[in-house]
């Protein structure tokens, strides 16, 4: 099941040509993955300063479909997908009217805060990613 977080889209996300950069859509991406985990019930800075470890992007495979424009309301997807001890497939979406403008697969990799190594999740968050996918 997708979790979905809603975008407002402002005049600091366009471009000259009054469409959203591409490369802002990354952040809404990744917001609307903090926000998933916030309502999972784990915050990154807890989770930093507890269990020691953070999530980096270790890849993003991004289409762009459509242009969103000033404005617009935008709804973004998190649907978890394969996970192991130290890593994290996510498919997500950036749609507008019910109409898919971006799609991006992205694989999160838990490490190690300090010296950015890889490192199992929390059993915490496992468990949690298990009862979800």
């Amino acid at each position: 099941m997708a979790f979905v977080w809603p975008v407002r889209v402002y005049w600091e996300d366009t471009d000259a040509g009054g469409v959203v950069y591409y490369a802002n859509y990354l952040n809404f991406l990744e917001r609307a993955r903090s926000e998933w985990l916030r309502a999972l019930g784990f915050e990154q800075d807890v989770l930093q300063a507890e269990s020691g470890v953070a999530f980096v992007v270790r890849r993003v495979e991004i289409d762009y479909r459509a242009p969103a424009r000033f404005n617009d309301q935008l709804s973004v997807t998190v649907t978890p997908g394969r996970h192991g001890p130290a890593s994290i497939d996510i498919e997500q979406t950036v749609e507008c009217g019910g109409r898919c403008l971006v799609q991006a697969r992205v694989k999160l990799a838990c490490v190690e805060a300090v010296r950015f190594k890889p490192v199992k999740m929390p059993l915490s968050l496992l468990h949690a990613l298990d009862s979800i996918t």
